[in-house]
């Protein structure tokens, strides 16, 4: 049985809304569990809380987020309990996480060599040629051209797509047991993209690594992960396999995700998803889905589905889910 490298229990995380006076419940009650060599996939429409996920597994919320409930186990502790000095040795070493936007994470006026191989000085004590060979190592490994070269350089000399690649390196560097991906993906072509994922998964063979990627591509969830988490209005409303969930979602939200992918010679119009997700600062009382699921009644609309259990390893949050009623997804 693979090792739990992670565990997440009913974690909340909050933002304070304008004055302080309305709460944003961008993470709402998630509760999920990584194992060794295990690839989960977070999915859902931006502004369901997915990168907050993110950033509340490292501890790296912006000015005015809180996380005001639920335990992160990491290696058997709550990091929620650590304090911020020692939060600094777990991250890189034991979790890291590359981000959405390279720039963000990339300062500009260090060369690359530095960045790049910050973790792999801190964490694993390598110093000197040994450090400038792992970092030489590492931006190989991510297809940087000339790697010798690029590590005097610095981010503005760069392309978008080499930038997100360092990232991907500088949280390569400390050895990490975990490695959380934002949409690290967006700003790659497609031959790079696919480069980057088969570098991945072999990364993932070779250490064991247990990997959370964060993407909208449902291809990329098909092709890489292992379970997913379907996020909408800051709380899971569908867990599961990938194959089970992709052939018969139990939730009309995840149905209408499918649907809405575009299919290869297909001249039918494109599904959408009426309507916007709700406020966060000021949820509905039922269901948060209810206002655009076309099989809502007035039970949804009125009583919040707790995400219970369907079958075996499968959760939905949803009335309808036991009774079949789903709208099938288009082939």
């Amino acid at each position: 049985m693979a090792r739990e490298l992670l565990k997440v229990t009913d974690l909340s995380t909050h933002y304070a809304g304008f004055g302080g006076s309305r709460l944003v419940k961008a993470v709402d009650g998630v509760s999920f569990s990584l194992e060794e060599g295990q690839t989960i996939g977070v999915v859902g429409e931006s502004g369901c809380g997915k990168t907050t996920l993110c950033l509340s597994l490292v501890r790296l919320l912006a000015p005015g987020a809180e996380i005001v409930g639920g335990s992160i186990e990491l290696g058997g502790r709550d990091i929620l309990q650590l304090s911020e000095k020692e939060m600094v040795e777990v991250r890189g070493k034991e979790i890291a996480m590359i981000l959405q936007d390279p720039m963000t994470s990339l300062n500009p006026v260090i060369n690359i060599e530095s960045q790049v191989g910050e973790a792999a000085r801190r964490h694993r004590g390598l110093k000197g040629v040994r450090l400038r060979d792992r970092v030489h190592d590492l931006l190989e490994s991510v297809r940087i051209p000339s790697p010798e070269v690029r590590m005097e350089e610095f981010p503005h000399q760069m392309s978008g797509g080499m930038r997100q690649r360092i990232a991907g390196a500088i949280a390569l560097s400390g050895t990490p047991g975990i490695i959380i991906a934002d949409e690290p993906t967006t700003s790659l072509d497609v031959t790079i993209q696919a480069q980057y994922l088969d570098l991945l998964r072999r990364l993932q063979k070779e250490t064991g690594v247990g990997l959370i990627f964060v993407t909208h591509d449902l291809g990329i969830v098909a092709k890489m992960c292992d379970e997913v988490i379907v996020m909408y209005a800051g709380k899971t409303v569908e867990r599961g396999d990938v194959r089970g969930i992709f052939s018969a979602p139990n939730h009309p939200y995840t149905s209408a995700l499918i649907r809405s992918v575009p299919k290869l010679g297909s001249k039918d119009p494109l599904y959408r998803i009426e309507g916007q997700p709700p406020d966060l600062s000021d949820l509905p009382k039922g269901c948060s889905f209810a206002s655009r699921c076309p099989i809502a009644d007035e039970h949804c609309v009125s009583h919040e589905p707790p995400l219970m259990e369907i079958q075996s390893g499968r959760m939905a949050a949803c009335w309808k889910a036991e009774e079949n009623t789903m709208p099938e997804v288009a082939s």
